[in-house]
């Protein structure tokens, strides 16, 4: 599997030395959408695309949120940015943690930094997209609960500056935590980024707005590309796009709409820590209430699964080829890069494990160590994005175990309400129910179904090839030349 697209930088674009004008700019992320979906069922990104033009967008290895987020940020790959997947290793904690939100963990020069240098007045809202806190914009926003210490979860954002929270959750509600992640996932989350992107767009008309709708990314993951319900929501979310897209026409703006990858179909989820615990390299701890725990610190070996993609982190270098070995006789495993392969990926950085891989067509990696489901941790049948050693898709459908879910989720919701600790059981174990996925490269010749999309209002910046890198320079150009 080769990169169809580019993967080093492009040259920079020149941009005219003094510009008369900063023109807003929405950048839009559909996260999910093809080439191949704009038609009929997405009127709003069709029309945007005719107006101006649209191109498979060439992507980056992996292919996952957070480093495609920031490589079209920076213009950079993971060598450079540093983010190599949704989570990693931190070997000086012995930790695996995903879905950080410092944007401290992000290097290199942003889209919104570099327009600041040109315009001190440039102002940027940035709605949702990852790496929100703390980030060097204007106003932001972006889902972060609170956890008292007894225990609780209550739902909540974080904003900058604090009072846009206070402004939208008193127009909008609270936002809805449980339509953005979990089996309850719906349209909902979507429609409330939307409404208060448009909001912030028509109160400050922000220099660069960027807006991030997940929903297409979730019934994806569900039903896979090919199932027919997967329409109901590729119109779902080009409505919510459509209300950015008429927002950002009224202050002039011009509009990218873009994704950060296809996702194509899967059957065969691929259990890699199994492996290697049967190999001798996985190290797990009995807990005292009797389920088993990943002890990373003590492992020779273990992954960090992110969709089609993995982080091996080695302990010994002796292991490496040994370990190399074994997982290239695994079905389901496409490529495996060690140190000097991650280097033409751009994928060689600190913070990568020592080998990297990759999943064949149709495959994709849980982060299940365990070999007995009696033993598996207490949150494997919960939705915890940050407990969990690796991304989990499974946290989209209820246990299809469950006799009776809705009375299941019921009583543990009045145990919620009448203050009784609780255990949110409702997720199953069984990893074949997810049906698509996505952090390979696009096959050559597949892209405008299996590549991101880029899609223009105006065709002064159109190319025939767009890589994930040029992103950056391409905005800037909208905004400057």
């Amino acid at each position: 599997m080769r990169p169809r697209f580019r993967l080093k930088r492009p040259d920079s674009i020149n941009l005219s030395p003094k510009a008369l004008m900063t023109r807003p700019l929405l950048l839009l992320n559909v996260v999910g959408l093809t080439h191949e979906m704009l038609g009929p069922k997405t009127p709003h990104l069709k029309r945007l695309a005719d107006e101006g033009f649209s191109r498979p967008l060439g992507t980056v290895l992996p292919a996952v949120t957070c480093s495609a987020q920031s490589t079209i940020l920076t213009g950079t790959l993971p060598r450079e940015h540093g983010i190599v997947a949704n989570g990693w290793y931190f070997r000086e904690l012995s930790e695996v943690l995903f879905w950080r939100q410092s944007n401290r963990l992000v290097k290199g020069e942003r889209i919104y930094d570099a327009a600041k240098c040109r315009d001190p007045k440039y102002t940027t809202a940035k709605m949702f997209w990852w790496y929100n806190m703390y980030a060097a914009v204007d106003w932001s926003m972006t889902p972060r609960p609170s956890y008292p210490s007894d225990g609780r979860k209550v739902f909540d954002s974080y904003s900058h500056p604090a009072s846009l929270r206070d402004e939208l959750q008193s127009k909008l509600g609270v936002f809805p935590l449980l339509k953005f992640w979990g089996p309850g996932t719906d349209i909902s989350s979507s429609r409330w980024i939307a409404d208060a992107s448009v909001d912030v767009m028509r109160r400050h008309k922000p220099s660069l707005t960027l807006v991030y709708l997940p929903h297409l990314d979730y019934g994806l993951q569900r039903t896979g590309p090919n199932d027919p319900k997967i329409d109901d929501d590729i119109r779902a979310v080009d409505a919510e796009a459509g209300k950015c897209i008429a927002a950002a026409r009224e202050i002039g703006a011009d509009i990218i709409a873009l994704s950060e990858y296809a996702i194509t179909p899967v059957s065969r989820p691929v259990h890699l820590n199994r492996i290697l615990r049967r190999h001798g390299y996985l190290t797990v701890r009995r807990e005292p209430l009797g389920w088993e725990t990943l002890d990373c610190g003590a492992s020779r070996a273990f992954a960090v699964s992110d969709h089609q993609v993995a982080h091996v982190y080695i302990q010994r270098p002796d292991d490496i080829k040994a370990i190399k070995l074994a997982l290239k006789q695994t079905e389901g495993v496409d490529l495996i890069l060690d140190r000097s392969e991650q280097r033409q990926f751009g994928l060689d950085h600190e913070r990568s494990g020592e080998l990297v891989v990759v999943a064949a067509p149709g495959a994709w990696f849980t982060y299940y160590f365990w070999e007995d489901d009696r033993l598996a941790p207490d949150y494997a049948r919960t939705v915890d994005i940050h407990r969990k050693p690796g991304y989990d898709p499974v946290e989209l459908f209820i246990d299809h175990k469950l006799s009776f879910p809705k009375l299941h989720i019921a009583r543990r919701l009045a145990q919620k309400f009448l203050g009784f600790r609780y255990y949110m059981d409702m997720i199953g174990l069984d990893a074949t129910c997810v049906k698509g996925s996505h952090g390979r490269l696009p096959t050559p010749g597949e892209e405008l179904r299996e590549a991101p999309v880029f899609i223009s209002s105006s065709r002064r910046i159109e190319a025939d090839e767009i890589p994930m890198t040029g992103v950056k320079d391409l905005a800037l150009r909208l905004q400057f030349d």
